[in-house]
């Protein structure tokens, strides 16, 4: 039997319900502690829940049918929103790497069980919210939200890892240096992530696809003599469409040629969308006749 996945805006709402409950209940076990890293957690995750409800929101609205005014649907929606999410987890972990500095130049007393037992169970509701958002991975809105979900896992770590040492070792450097840490890791993320969303956003060639194999592998079809005009770019998650002119030898056969093209791009790339404009080759015009240049052709 198998489990299908729910759909993405429904599954980042009750990861929403989680996360949110937690933070109520890590804020105030942070002001209790007197930690920074509990404290930044807390705030890591109110601020992840806004992500993520960012996220559901666009998740739903990509779901929209195309119209009139938006021909291919709404599905970029969840790459703005990815965008958005990973700007704000770059601007969190700013603000952690400030916060923690200053903690070192004023370090406070840390109650360390209540860190330990919090951090503890702020790691399993993360690790058990990213392993819900997992089996909607594809969605590149939803592998942001993912990322908001690691990196309070991450902080919660952090906070576990922190109370572990002030309780065993009484060190209260720790508590703002593991929060460094992570915040530069989740800076890291971020970056890439931002870059990826941008990537899509301005239309760029796929990373994981190269313009000219896929020009090389178009004019391995028979009766393609070259392409140009080539462009390929990803509209949404999991949705990369190409168009291209194509030219060939001859108009009549233009209905099989294209589903051999339609086939091999789907086969060697998984690209499903496609738009192809078939013209006449460049050498068939260099004579009066088609079957002038079929008589040439054949000589040669």
């Amino acid at each position: 039997m198998h489990m299908h996945a729910k759909p993405a805006h429904k599954t980042l709402a009750l990861a929403i319900v989680f996360i949110l409950s937690f933070a109520i209940v890590e804020a105030i076990a942070a002001w209790w502690s007197g930690s920074l890293a509990l404290l930044g957690d807390a705030g890591h995750m109110a601020s992840d829940s806004v992500a993520l409800a960012i996220a559901a929101f666009a998740a739903w609205f990509a779901l929209k049918p195309p119209s009139a005014k938006h021909s291919y649907g709404l599905g970029r929606a969840e790459i703005i929103a990815a965008w958005i999410s990973s700007l704000l987890m770059l601007l969190i972990s700013i603000a952690i790497i400030v916060e923690a500095i200053k903690r070192f130049e004023n370090p406070t007393h840390v109650k360390a069980s209540s860190v330990i037992i919090v951090g503890f169970f702020g790691l399993c509701v993360n690790l058990f919210v990213a392993w819900m958002l997992s089996r909607n991975a594809k969605s590149l809105n939803v592998r942001a939200a993912i990322l908001h979900v690691i990196s309070d896992a991450l902080g919660s770590v952090a906070a576990l890892l922190s109370g572990i040492v002030i309780y065993f070792f009484d060190w209260p450097p720790i508590d703002p240096l593991l929060s460094l840490v992570i915040a530069v890791l989740i800076m890291f993320s971020s970056i890439q992530l931002l870059r990826e969303t941008l990537n899509v956003l301005m239309e760029s060639v796929p990373a994981h696809l190269n313009l000219k194999k896929v020009a090389r592998t178009m004019m391995s079809v028979k009766g393609v003599s070259a392409v140009h005009d080539l462009h390929i770019w990803t509209l949404s998650s999991g949705m990369v469409v190409l168009s291209a002119h194509v030219d060939i030898d001859d108009l009549g056969h233009w209905s099989s040629i294209l589903e051999q093209l339609s086939i091999s791009l789907r086969n060697h790339y998984e690209i499903e969308h496609v738009t192809l404009q078939p013209e006449i080759s460049v050498q068939v015009l260099k004579y009066q006749s088609k079957s002038e240049y079929q008589k040439h052709a054949k000589n040669r």
